[in-house]
């Protein structure tokens, strides 16, 4: 099995697993559904390197043979569990001892992400190095004597799908996947249930190449585009693409993944994506994202920054109006948390400016900056540091110039609010305050640039 087909069936190693059970069960004429529920959880262990228990397992022969497992968990502090789980198997091939799946449906999935580096252990560790059995090219999911088809899985089907962050925030999911050869998607579609308005994403394979049409629906706005698959002579894997999103409501987007906004607004811009791994883990921890942006109008949500100039910094609650904000926003995805930096921030709203830069990573922020009258009478440097949930606002009096806040110079800040950030985030950070540990499990990706 070579690299470029394993990262599709790391993925779904659970499910063939299980079926690789069921075809085996056929081929020594059907023994009880407990032994097979044994059986399957010992070849799940051996798979996934993490013991797994099973509730109950049931096989139905007619009218299309098909494997029912019930109650499934990984035995874990945080376990992956799944309510049902049901494969349905094509009845020729496996006549011939060929394992060859029209559907597999899972129901009541729970994945924190936390509990998955047990399964990255077992399937390729930071410097790509897998087992000796991938190695050899045996495969992991087929019993002696059961062969996969060329296309083992057509489709697979989630409901109620519960993917946990590192910080505990449930987000539920549901779609399907239909793949070709080489476990590639030739169509997938991802959807957030219940959330108006609609949040998907739909992912179409362009002929038989290894590049998807890619589009977006979310907060009310799309963004269409596409991504492109490149494996190395070495086995090593990048992934690039584009996108562009067109009016987008930010704060329905960020609200639909159950995550607080910080601002809100209307927005459009272009999106670059880069990431480079053996397998599939390390494509996703290696992420990184770079999107210029644009609101207009915007709102700056729980952070006034009126009261945050006129007091020096000690009241910040509240809202700041903006006509319009600008930027470039990078993300990049860690072992320990995704790493978000905005840069060349700039905002404006009345008779006030403002530019600068921002760092947040798990839940910090340093950010620096200053507010400027447009006609130039004032520079104010702000400093925020510290919890997102409860931030340090610096706003130190030398800067004023002999001005009183809230007087002369400063009638109007809250309507006339903007930022010229560059002194505000000035010599902003481009590091976060908690940097992630010096290893790196995955080579950083090239820096690619926005189309």
């Amino acid at each position: 099995m070579t690299r470029k087909t394993k990262w599709w069936l790391w993925g779904l190693g659970l499910v063939l697993a299980v079926l690789a059970v069921a075809a085996a069960a056929v081929a020594v004429l059907m023994p009880s559904n407990e032994e097979l529920a044994r059986q399957a959880e010992a070849r799940l262990e051996e798979a996934l390197g993490v013991k797994v228990t099973i509730g109950s397992l049931r096989w139905i022969a007619f009218p299309m043979p098909a494997v029912v497992l019930q109650d499934v968990a990984t035995v874990q502090p945080q376990p992956l569990t799944a309510r049902r789980m049901t494969a349905f198997v094509h009845w020729q091939p496996l006549l011939d001892k060929v394992l060859s799946v029209e559907s597999v449906e899972v129901d009541g999935v729970v994945v924190p992400q936390l509990s998955l580096r047990a399964f990255e252990r077992k399937n390729g560790d930071a410097s790509g190095k897998t087992d000796a059995a991938d190695t050899a090219g045996a495969d992991p999911a087929a019993p002696a004597g059961i062969r996969l088809a060329s296309i083992p899985l057509e489709t697979f089907r989630f409901t109620d799908l519960t993917w946990i962050s590192r910080r505990g925030i449930p987000v539920v999911y549901e779609g399907e996947i239909e793949f070709d050869e080489g476990w590639r998607p030739r169509h997938a579609q991802v959807r957030r249930p219940g959330i108006t308005p609609a949040t998907q994403l739909t992912a179409t394979r362009q002929g038989s190449e290894d590049r998807w049409k890619l589009d977006v629906a979310v907060g009310g706005g799309t963004a269409a585009g596409e991504m492109r698959l490149a494996t190395s002579a070495r086995g090593v894997m990048r992934a690039t693409g584009e996108l562009l999103p067109r009016n987008i409501e930010i704060a329905s987007a960020v609200q639909a993944f159950n995550r607080r906004p910080v601002v809100s607004g209307r927005g459009s811009g272009s999106t670059a994506l880069d990431a480079t791994g053996n397998n599939v883990a390390q494509l996703a921890r290696s992420l990184h994202t770079r999107t210029q942006f644009t609101f207009a109008p915007a709102m700056v949500l729980r952070f006034d920054l009126d009261k945050a100039v006129k007091s020096f910094g000690k009241e910040h609650a509240g809202q700041t109006p903006l006509e319009s904000l600008t930027g470039q926003l990078d993300t990049q995805n860690t072992g320990q948390g995704m790493i978000f930096t905005y840069t060349d921030l700039k905002a404006k709203s009345g008779a006030f400016s403002a530019s600068g830069n921002v760092v947040i990573f798990n839940r910090k922020i340093e950010a620096r900056g200053a507010v400027d009258l447009v006609d130039g009478v004032i520079g104010v440097p702000i400093q925020v540091t510290g919890s997102l949930d409860k931030p340090d606002v610096s706003v130190p009096k030398g800067s004023i110039a002999g001005a009183v806040i809230g007087t002369a110079i400063l009638p109007g800040i809250g309507t006339a609010i903007g930022a010229r950030l560059g002194a505000l985030f000035g010599d902003g950070p481009d590091v976060p305050a908690t940097p992630p540990p010096a290893q790196q499990t995955t080579p950083r990706p090239a820096t690619p640039r926005a189309p």
